[in-house]
């Protein structure tokens, strides 16, 4: 018999529980709550993420399985399908916002000194959106189309990890260049955009802020050239010049000097044209910042594919919005417990197949590796027979 601690109760006390505290008084979060605090919120959704459950009553069933084990995680009473709904409809999903926003401050410093291959040292991040599509009878105030709702979940990542340092959810409907007038530029950074992100007058406030930009051009761009410098033909560069915007909109929108590079990608076999505030860095860096942008890609591949972000355990903006947070939150847990944690997420970046219904992940403890699920290797197969067929019975 297992006598040590559950590993999911050891993942979970990367969660301090003073900052949780702290969150709960400043949302009220837990007024006049008797048995079902915040704290018993996190749990339910955090092993709803690791199990991939497929709804509320599947959480209470599988949780209540085993009511000694239940007990230890910190529940005084057999978790409540109608509860579990309540608290994720009518707390504030902003608390969770915010402790994620503590996780992430906690995680990247772990990887702050990680090699990208290039010869600087600035931050460099990458943002991006994706959206979740969603159906529009259930969720019919996330209306995106005609026949189909939406939501889009926009995301800042540092490369270096890579870990998001910033997300928001808003509806599929908003532009995602509209997400740059809430952000807070950081002085002396790469921010790496996709040509979604093409607008000349909210580029130069990164360039007001002191930070760099590097994004591709659109197709109609007109561009004025005032010099041009030297590149290597060998390395798939075209062109390095630096110059101005053309038209008179775009010239008063970005009165500074913007530089253009053109390269060429064999493998893809066309041509790529970069912009960028940053006159001095060799111009394949800049084509080489702009390949590293395909890493928040993979992650919204790993969250979609290994995350509960698509199926959810409520119909209201909150629900939903606390079940994305969550779902962000446990993707810090995995980057929080070392190098084993992240090496798990990048490996499994590249896996295109769905995962299973119940995942074994590793984390590094004090007794060696153990998979999370272990506190459930002796679910009874009789009391509860349609939780055991939903689960693996660990050897």
């Amino acid at each position: 018999m297992n006598s040590d601690r559950f590993i999911l109760s050891q993942v979970l006390d990367l969660v301090d529980r003073k900052t949780l505290s702290r969150l709960v008084e400043r949302y009220d979060a837990e007024s006049r709550v008797r048995h079902f605090g915040c704290r018993q919120q996190l749990i339910c959704m955090a092993f709803a993420q690791l199990t991939w459950r497929e709804g509320l009553r599947d959480i209470a069933e599988c949780l209540n399985a085993r009511p000694s084990t239940l007990y230890h995680l910190g529940f005084s009473e057999p978790v409540a399908k109608s509860t579990l709904a309540d608290a994720n409809e009518q707390r504030d999903w902003r608390l969770w916002e915010d402790l994620a926003k503590t996780l992430m401050r906690k995680a990247r410093p772990l990887y702050a000194g990680e090699d990208l291959g290039l010869d600087i040292d600035n931050t460099v991040y990458a943002l991006d959106s994706t959206t979740v599509d969603l159906s529009l009878t259930l969720f019919p105030w996330a209306d995106f189309r005609k026949t189909k709702a939406g939501i889009k979940m926009h995301t800042q990542i540092d490369l270096r990890g890579p870990i998001p340092t910033c997300i928001f959810v808003s509806g599929a409907r908003q532009h995602d260049v509209l997400w740059l007038d809430d952000l807070l530029f950081e002085p002396g950074s790469f921010y790496v955009m996709d040509r979604g992100y093409m607008d000349f007058a909210r580029l130069h406030l990164i360039a007001q802020a002191g930070a760099f930009f590097v994004t591709r051009a659109k197709d109609n761009l007109q561009y004025a050239r005032q010099r041009s410098q030297p590149v290597d033909m060998r390395t798939g560069l075209r062109s390095d010049q630096i110059g101005k915007a053309k038209l008179p909109k775009a010239r008063a929108d970005f009165p500074s000097l913007l530089r253009k590079v053109r390269y060429y990608d064999q493998k893809e076999g066309r041509d790529f044209v970069f912009l960028t505030n940053n006159l001095t860095i060799p111009a394949l860096t800049v084509a080489t910042l702009y390949r590293l942008r395909w890493r928040i890609e993979l992650f919204f591949r790993w969250i979609k594919g290994h995350l509960r972000i698509k199926h959810y355990y409520g119909t209201s903006p909150n629900a939903v919005k606390t079940q994305i947070i969550r779902g962000a939150d446990t993707f810090f847990d995995f980057v929080t417990g070392g190098s084993s944690g992240l090496d798990y997420v990048r490996n499994s970046a590249n896996i295109p197949s769905r995962m299973p219904k119940t995942k074994v992940i590793f984390f590094k403890t004090e007794t060696g590796d153990a998979p999370v699920l272990d506190w459930l290797r002796e679910l009874p197969t009789k009391a509860r027979a349609k939780c055991t067929d939903k689960m693996e019975r660990l050897a």
